[in-house]
């Protein structure tokens, strides 16, 4: 973990920038010595939303299982593709 006072942003932001980029960690920035802001690439970020946004499906569909809802078979859902591509009813 890369823990950085807020003026290292404005006087090191290129090794800022590559350290997130290469390592893809944030990097945490300080002010005043208290936890401020957290930097990290697009790509980072993007990864990190994509993954609770699965989590947040996967916790969701757990929800609905616990309170009873269908559940289907692995042999279940491999019927129901082939009926759908073979454009069974």
């Amino acid at each position: 973990m890369m823990i950085k006072p807020s003026t290292s942003l404005r006087n090191e932001y290129n090794e800022i920038s590559s350290y997130c980029r290469q390592n893809k960690q944030p990097v945490f920035l300080t002010k005043n010595g208290e936890g401020d802001l957290v930097v990290m690439s697009m790509e980072a970020y993007s990864y990190r939303e994509e993954m609770l946004n699965l989590r947040e499906k996967l916790l969701e569909a757990e929800a609905q299982r616990l309170s009873g809802a269908r559940t289907y078979s692995v042999d279940e859902v491999d019927k129901m593709m082939e009926d759908l591509i073979n454009g069974a009813e």
